[in-house]
Formats: C-alpha cells, sequence, structure tokens
C-alpha cells in the first residue's frame, strides 16, 4: 500500500546558509506510516504550486520568529532572529494548500504563522510582555513535559484524545495573542494562551503549540497527533484523482 506523501518546510541555518531538519520531524511521520520529505526552501511560484499538487499532506514545522511587519507589529529588542524568506515562502504555499483542501499540521512556529497568515497576531516575547509562572519554554530534555494544557471539548482535538488534561513539552517565546476568526482553539495552557488550533472549514488543518516531534517516542498523545495527520493524509493520497475530460 502507498504510503501518504509528508513535505516538510525546511529549518534554515542563516549563519551557515544551509537549512537542515530535526529527525523527530521525520521519524515521527515514518512510524505513523508517511513517507516524509524535506522541501527546498523556495518562492518560486512554479515548484510552490507543483509541491501543493504532489505531497497529500503538509508540515509546518517550528523555527525562526516571524517577522512581525507581517502583523502590523514593529520588531521588538527581544523579537528574535527571523527568516524572511521562509515566512515569504509559507505566505505563498500556504493559500495553495488550502485552496486544494489538503491536511496541513503545524508545530509550535506552524501554529504562530497559520494564526498570523490568516488575520491573527502575536506576542513577540512572552517574558517581556506578558510574564508568567508557566514554564513554556523549558530547557532540554524536550521529551519531558513542561507543564499542561486544558482539552476544549467539542473538539478534534478532544475527541482524538478523549481526555480533559494532558502535560505537554513546551520551548517557544512567542504565542498567539489574537486568534485568527478562521481558526478555533482546541487546547489552552494553565496561564491562558491558546496552544491548539484547528480550522472547522477546511478537512484536516491542525496546530500545537508544543513539540509531538520531540516526545513520540515516550508519550502516547504525541504519536495519536502524528497518526491522525498522517490518516488524513492517507485519505487525500487515495482519493481518486478527478477527469479533466477531453
Amino acid at each position: 500500500m502507498k504510503k501518504p506523501s509528508i513535505a516538510i518546510i525546511p529549518l534554515p541555518d542563516i549563519e551557515r546558509k544551509s537549512y537542515w531538519m530535526l529527525p523527530g520531524y521525520m521519524n515521527g511521520l515514518i512510524e505513523a506510516g508517511a513517507l516524509p520529505v524535506m522541501l527546498p526552501l523556495t518562492t518560486h511560484t512554479s515548484l510552490l504550486t507543483q509541491i501543493a499538487d504532489e505531497y497529500d499532506g503538509f508540515l509546518f514545522t517550528g523555527g525562526h520568529d516571524i517577522q512581525p511587519e507581517m502583523y502590523g507589529q514593529t520588531p521588538l529588542p527581544a523579537c528574535a532572529q527571523r527568516c524572511p524568506r521562509r515566512d515569504e515562502m509559507e505566505n505563498l504555499l500556504l493559500p495553495m494548500i488550502l485552496e486544494r483542501d489538503k491536511p496541513l499540521f503545524g508545530i509550535c512556529r506552524g501554529l504562530q504563522f497559520l494564526n498570523v497568515a490568516l488575520g491573527g497576531t502575536l506576542y513577540q516575547d512572552l517574558p517581556t510582555q506578558r510574564p508568567s509562572h508557566t514554564a513554556h519554554r523549558q530547557t532540554p530534555p524536550y521529551d519531558r513535559p513542561a507543564h499542561s494544557v486544558t482539552i476544549l471539548p467539542d473538539t478534534p482535538l478532544h475527541a482524538l484524545l478523549g481526555q480533559q488534561e494532558i502535560p505537554v513539552n513546551s520551548c517557544h517565546h512567542q504565542a498567539v495573542r489574537a486568534l485568527s476568526p478562521r481558526l478555533s482553539p482546541m487546547a489552552l495552557s494553565q496561564d491562558g494562551l491558546v496552544e491548539a488550533v484547528w480550522m472547522p472549514e477546511k478537512k484536516y488543518v491542525w496546530a500545537t503549540q508544543w513539540h509531538p516531534e520531540f516526545s513520540h517516542l515516550v508519550d502516547e498523545n504525541s504519536r495519536k497527533l502524528f497518526r491522525s495527520f498522517v490518516m488524513a493524509a492517507g485519505e487525500e493520497a487515495s482519493a481518486p484523482v478527478p477527469s479533466t475530460g477531453n
């Protein structure tokens, strides 16, 4: 049986002029039954159109801070390194994915980018703009829980996990401030930040602020997240190709 193909947004290393990938993204998807492939960092519309057509699902990874100009703000001193070319790539690719209604899963920055691209805003730096006793930026190892989140009832995440509260890891200093009107929350942290979202108008557009790529080896909830995404991509892969006629 053909495995669904998952396109993964690359992780650019600006200093080394390269891009790379954390094994957890790849391994979590492989163990869930997918064939993951890291994309090039490109803004060529023709390439992105082919990518949107050919892959069954899309993983928007963690990484650099998003440019505050994208959500109408001036960068604060605590705003960390940005990657404008990645922002541009994702801005071009996301509408193509949504137009085709293909499965998308975002992790950490992936959630933040999805929110910004759909009209939401961010806290540029939680410690300076929204200090809290909740440990949002833990130290290694990253596969251990940092805090818990409340799973909201009547959401797809609650249906998947069947729990009202779960422990999660956490490694971020930016977070959702104003949630996009096109997204709905699925989980909240102890201090009230949005920790998971979905896009009700699409078949499968989910994102989490926590990192299942670090915790999937020790956490069944993380494995369930990867499996649900891969299952959605598998349905896309097995869907009949529409006839173009003669």
